[in-house]
């Protein structure tokens, strides 16, 4: 494919997306640059490879339903907000509430995730190698959260479904949640994780967190 250069510096998103989708449709991939002020960049494409060359602000990638998209810089808050598939890669640190309410897909976040990452997790896979904050995958009802690093308070909050798994330490637990060493089954799904980015880590250093009850409102 060839490759689109856009100059974001001075242009509203109005603009960019409409050069982005273009650039997409006619299967070039696409280099951002200058995009720190926009909102909502790259939300929505169904297809493309997307580079942003330094940081990108809220809700990046949001509605992310099969792109590629990599930033080489830091993502405000809400990132790859609701995605259903495709991959959104931060290289480096990634704001409030990233991973929200995904449905699909995969964030990798090399550096560190603001507090409330992964609410509502549906059925998405958010990785960090760094540290994350307070209450993260609160009221999760699927999919997998993967922290390198420690954790803050609250983690796992009410969750109903799904899994937390973390080789740092843990700043404590939430409601409804419990602490659980990995099983073959979880050796095998993060073992392949960690072959398809590289990641070289052992899947037995890692802590499992779950709920307790699939029904903590209703009694069990």
């Amino acid at each position: 494919m060839a490759d689109r250069n856009i100059r974001a510096m001075n242009r509203d998103l109005r603009f960019v997306s409409s050069r982005l989708k273009k650039a997409i449709q006619r299967g070039e991939s696409v280099v951002v640059e200058g995009a720190s002020h926009l909102h909502g960049l790259a939300a929505g494409l169904r297809s493309g490879d997307v580079t942003v060359i330094g940081d990108v602000d809220d809700y990046f990638g949001a509605l992310n339903a099969g792109a590629r998209l990599v930033v080489k810089g830091n993502s405000g808050r809400f990132t790859a907000d609701n995605m259903t598939s495709g991959e959104v890669i931060v290289e480096g640190s990634a704001g409030y509430g990233s991973g929200m309410g995904m449905y699909g897909g995969t964030l990798f976040v090399h550096g560190d995730s603001g507090d409330y990452t992964g609410v509502i997790n549906k059925s998405g896979t958010i990785i960090v190698l760094g540290n994350v904050g307070d209450y993260i995958g609160v009221y999760m009802v699927g999919g997998d959260i993967i922290v390198l690093g420690n954790t803050g308070r609250n983690l796992g909050d009410w969750m109903i479904r799904g899994a937390i798994y973390v080789e740092g330490d843990i700043g404590g637990l939430g409601h409804n949640t419990k602490l659980m060493r990995v099983a073959q089954d979880d050796c095998e799904k993060l073992g392949s994780l960690f072959k398809k980015y590289a990641l070289h880590k052992d899947p037995l250093s890692f802590r499992k967190v779950t709920s307790e009850s699939v029904r903590p409102f209703y009694g069990r």
